[in-house]
């Protein structure tokens, strides 16, 4: 049984956004980085499961406005997600600053940082978050525009790992890269072409990036070029490409299996 209770004043928040699912709730309340205003929790019921139980217990806990709405009001509310009666109102999410993932890699000669090249299925980055956390990455790096942003929808999808996650959003994903470079790492992306290798044929030790590019067209140009080397997923089996989100597993699993 998980324990996430912290102590502190009453939450507040004005307007915010619903983080929805009972593990992603979870994980936002341990994370402790967002403000919480209201949750919303199935009738109590005796028989409850311990992950139900213990988020009435925070609720009252920390003087949380918990309530309870019917399914068809919380389908409304999440937009549909897969909320398995449980949502949090909360404070929008907290992204960092670029220059505390570049302090995080001048810090571990080990250092990850993951790179979405303009993703813009929140599914995709969700399931990219969830591994990138769970390898230990210091950072994710996405850009500001025609990308999707760390939403409802991609923290659902991460299982609440984004809420433990530093990620950064950018204006220029090339120049945020050379400052990552700067403090020591290197950068592979995954692509096809001739100038790519087997992903398992480089070297993932010491400080490195993986850049993951959108799904259908790709790295973009300017930021392939910044790539240091470019990787591809051997498929034998005849089939064109992988989700991005798996693809990124199985090279973050790659470097991590370098690592020891």
């Amino acid at each position: 049984m998980k324990d996430f209770h912290r102590k502190g004043p009453r939450e507040q928040c004005s307007g915010g956004e619903w983080i929805y699912g009972r593990n992603p709730a979870i994980e936002c309340l341990r994370a402790g980085r967002r403000t919480v205003s209201e949750m919303v929790l199935p009738p109590f019921d005796q028989r409850e499961s311990d992950e139900i139980a213990q988020l009435r217990a925070t609720a009252q806990a920390r003087g949380i406005v918990c309530r309870h709405e019917d399914f068809k009001r919380l389908d409304q509310i999440t937009r549909g997600g897969h909320h398995q009666g449980v949502a949090l109102k909360v404070s929008p999410y907290p992204y960092c600053g670029l220059d505390e993932i570049v302090r995080d890699v001048e810090e571990d000669e080990n250092a990850i940082v993951v790179v979405l090249d303009h993703l813009e299925d929140p599914q995709n980055v969700g399931s990219i978050l969830r591994t990138a956390c769970a390898v230990g990455a210091k950072g994710v790096i996405i850009p500001e525009d025609r990308a999707s942003g760390i939403t409802p929808a991609a923290v659902r999808a991460s299982a609440g790992a984004a809420e433990h996650l530093k990620v950064a959003r950018v204006v220029n994903v090339v120049r945020a890269m050379q400052a990552v470079k700067d403090a020591g790492a290197w950068f592979t992306g995954l692509d096809w072409g001739k100038d790519a290798k087997k992903y398992t044929d480089i070297d993932f030790k010491g400080r490195c990036g993986l850049v993951v590019g959108a799904e259908g067209p790709g790295i973009s140009r300017l930021v392939r070029e910044n790539c240091d080397f470019i990787a591809e997923l051997p498929m034998p089996g005849g089939f064109e490409s992988l989700n991005a989100g798996v693809a990124a597993a199985v090279c973050l699993y790659e470097m991590l299996r370098q690592r020891g």
